[in-house]
C-alpha cells in the first residue's frame, strides 16, 4: 500500500510510536545534533540546514503542526533548562553562528530525534525530506520483518497471550460445531455459514474477504492469523451461542430450521453485552493489521487508531516470541487446557 506520509498524521504516528524503527531510522539518517539530557537534539536553524529549507519554512510546519510536533519531542526550554543546553553548545567545537543567535534568547525551540522525523514527514519542499521519507518507510518494513522473521502474516502469534486464547477458543469451537450437528436442521454448509454470521458481526467481514485482505494462500488458516482479543470474543460467541440452540432444540423436541437459527443469532448478535467488546476488536485488528501488516479493513476504517509504543514491545519487543517458542515454554499448559476441554 503506498502511503503519502505528508497527509497522513496516522501513518506519521504508527511510525513514531515504533521504537525499533525509529532507532534504525536514526542511525541512518545520521544527524548531528546537540547531546542534552540525555539524549540529541537539534534546533531550527539545523534542521532548515538539513533539508536545504529556509528557517521561515521550518518555522511555517512548526506552528501549524505544534500539537503533533509536542506530542512527539518538540518543546521549548526556558530557564535552568535553557541554561544548561547553552552550556552543552559552547562546549562543542562548532561556531555558534551555526545554531542562530541564541546567547541571549529567553526561551529555545528544540526538537528530539523523533520531532525531528516528524517534520521530515511533513516538509513536502525538499527533496532531501522526500528522500528521508522513503527511506522510513522501506526502514519501517525491513525492521519489522527482521524481527518477526521474514513476515507478518502469524504476527498476532508473538503475542504472549494467544496460545491460551487460542486453545481456549479451540474448545469452544467444538462445543458450537457440535450445537450446529445436533440442532440444526440442515446439511454441512451450516459451518461456514454461521461462522461467518459469527466473522460479520464482530468484525464486519467474511473469512472469504478477510482471507483477500491479508493476502492468505489457501492453505493458510484464518484463525490462526487472530489477535488473541478477536479470538476470545469469537469463543465467546461459539460458547453463548451453542448454549441457545441447545436450549431452543431442547424446547421445541426437534432440530431447528435455517430461519429460526437466523432469527434466534438476530436476537444473540443484538444483546448490549456484546458492543464494548465488539467495539475493543474492532479497534485492535483494524489498527494492528495497518501498522503490521499494511492490510487495511475497509469496513473497519472508522476504528483505525495509530498504535501504541506498547503494542510494538508487545509484538516486537523482547518479551515477544515466535510460536514454536511458546509452545516448548507451555507443554504443561496446554496438556491442562486439553484435558479441561
Amino acid at each position: 500500500m503506498t502511503k503519502d506520509l505528508t497527509n497522513s498524521p496516522l501513518d506519521r504516528q504508527n511510525i513514531l510510536n515504533n521504537p525499533y524503527a525509529v532507532q534504525e531510522i536514526e542511525r541512518a539518517a545520521g544527524i548531528q545534533g546537540i547531546p542534552f539530557e540525555g539524549k540529541t537534539v537539534v534546533l531550527k536553524e539545523q534542521i532548515a540546514a538539513f533539508f536545504e529549507v529556509s528557517v521561515r519554512t521550518v518555522e511555517n510546519y512548526q506552528e501549524r503542526h505544534v500539537d503533533e510536533l509536542a506530542k512527539n519531542g518538540y518543546e521549548v526550554l526556558s530557564g535552568k533548562r535553557l541554561k544548561s543546553l547553552k552550556k552543552e553548545i559552547s562546549q562543542m567545537d562548532v561556531p555558534e553562528t551555526a545554531f542562530g543567535n541564541i546567547s541571549k534568547a529567553p526561551q529555545l525551540a528544540v526538537f528530539d530525534f523523533r520531532a525531528f522525523l516528524n517534520l521530515a514527514m511533513l516538509v513536502s519542499e525538499s527533496e532531501r525530506a522526500k528522500l528521508l521519507r522513503q527511506a522510513i518507510l522501506d526502514i519501517v518494513i525491513d525492521t519489522i520483518n527482521q524481527r518477526t522473521g521474514g513476515g507478518t502474516k502469524y504476527i498476532n502469534q508473538r503475542d504472549e497471550d494467544f496460545l491460551q486464547s487460542s486453545f481456549v477458543e479451540e474448545n469452544y469451537r467444538k462445543q458450537f460445531t457440535d450445537a450446529l450437528r445436533d440442532c440444526v436442521a440442515m446439511g454441512n454448509f451450516k459451518y461456514p455459514v454461521y461462522t461467518d454470521k459469527i466473522y460479520v458481526s464482530i468484525f464486519r467481514e467474511n473469512a472469504d474477504e478477510y482471507r483477500r485482505i491479508l493476502r492468505l494462500e489457501n492453505n493458510d488458516s484464518v484463525r490462526s492469523t487472530f489477535y488473541s482479543e478477536v479470538l476470545d470474543l469469537i469463543a465467546a460467541y461459539e460458547c453463548g451461542l451453542a448454549d441457545v440452540l441447545q436450549q431452543a432444540s431442547t424446547a421445541r423436541n426437534r432440530k431447528l430450521t435455517t430461519y429460526e437459527v437466523d432469527e434466534i443469532f438476530k436476537g444473540f448478535e443484538a444483546q448490549a453485552h456484546w458492543r464494548p467488546l465488539i467495539e475493543k476488536a474492532r479497534l485492535k485488528m483494524a489498527s494492528r493489521d495497518l501498522a503490521f501488516r499494511d492490510a487495511l479493513h475497509l469496513q473497519l476504517q472508522e476504528y483505525v487508531v495509530p498504535v501504541g509504543a506498547e503494542e510494538y514491545e508487545r509484538f516486537l519487543g523482547e518479551k515477544s516470541k515466535e510460536l514454536a517458542e511458546r509452545l516448548e515454554d507451555a507443554k504443561d499448559v496446554m496438556k491442562r487446557l486439553k484435558e479441561r476441554g
